[in-house]
């Protein structure tokens, strides 16, 4: 059993939170094995939580956008202060301590053009497992609750447009292209890059190991501070709530009609472009999330990084 603790930011629970969350696993876990993975920007990592960590056998994602020009372009304080320094601090603390992490990055409209400096500066910092999510986000100015970022499919906003920061699909591509040629010649087997195992996987009719490229999706709930549960924490939106774990079970949640109408919904709107495509197989679409733009046909619902891919 893996429990996944994702944020906002996930150290903002004081370390008391982690050792209830640790005590009710030994107690209600009745001798299972219970697995932690925790997702962090870095900023807040001291001794004491490294040491937990690794006391703890919790395996860290640390989000780091690539070297200092990389990451500091977004990843900055409420006070608008870079936090490059900040991360770097919290990993050589992890590695101090020798807890295991790995590198979540989001490539976006800036880092997309420096693939191998990104890749071999987490080479550098021991980060032997990599994983890079496109950053594709539409926002408006009026949509009626006040929220700027908009669901997925977009309905009901008519000045929806892309945001600044979305990386441009042809060099996400070409990101990825650039990393692959210098991995064959040095590092297989010794550094993992999330989207090489799920291709490999797609190719000889094996499960991808992320939801992203799986013919249908619907298991990756996200649970929110005050219960709420929603489809997907790409979909953190009213329009897609599916109840709350004070009133309902998190089966009841995850089987009901609507959340497996929402998973089957990845395969049963895919585009006819799609439906013949001879790499369906390795990307089934990719996210619903990202199936933005029209086919070659005028159909709706292609994948926005379908050329990068």
């Amino acid at each position: 059993m893996l429990f996944t603790w994702h944020g906002g930011e996930t150290l903002l629970s004081d370390l008391s939170f982690y050792w209830k969350v640790i005590s009710l696993q030994k107690k209600y876990g009745r001798g299972r094995k219970i697995d932690n993975s925790l997702q962090t920007n870095g900023t807040l990592l001291n001794d004491e939580w490294c040491r937990f960590f690794k006391d703890n056998n919790f395996l860290i994602g640390v989000s780091i956008d690539g070297p200092e020009h990389c990451h500091d372009v977004y990843r900055k304080n409420k006070g608008g202060n870079a936090t490059f320094k900040q991360v770097m601090k919290g990993i050589e603390l992890m590695q101090k301590h020798g807890v295991e992490f790995n590198t979540l990055s989001v490539i976006n409209d800036y880092n997309v053009d420096y693939p191998l400096e990104i890749y071999n500066f987490f080479k550098e910092i021991g980060s032997h497992y990599m994983q890079f999510s496109p950053i594709v986000e539409k926002i408006t100015e009026s949509r009626p609750d006040g929220l700027h970022l908009l669901p997925p499919d977009g309905i009901g906003s008519d000045d929806a447009k892309l945001a600044p920061w979305t990386v441009n699909a042809k060099k996400f591509g070409q990101f990825y292209i650039s990393i692959l040629d210098e991995w064959v010649k040095k590092d297989v087997g010794q550094y993992f890059v999330q989207l090489f195992d799920s291709t490999l996987a797609g190719t000889i009719g094996e499960q991808p190991g992320v939801c992203i490229f799986g013919e249908t999706c619907g298991h990756a709930t996200v649970m929110e501070f005050n219960g709420d549960v929603y489809a997907c924490d790409h979909y953190v939106f009213p329009e897609y709530k599916i109840g709350n774990i004070k009133t309902h079970t998190i089966y009841e949640m995850v089987f009901s009609q609507k959340q497996l109408r929402f998973g089957a919904d990845k395969r049963d709107t895919l585009p006819t472009q799609c439906r013949k495509c001879e790499f369906l197989r390795m990307c089934n679409g990719e996210c619903p999330k990202n199936r933005i733009i029209s086919t070659r046909d005028g159909e709706p619902g292609l994948n926005y990084l379908c050329e990068g891919y």
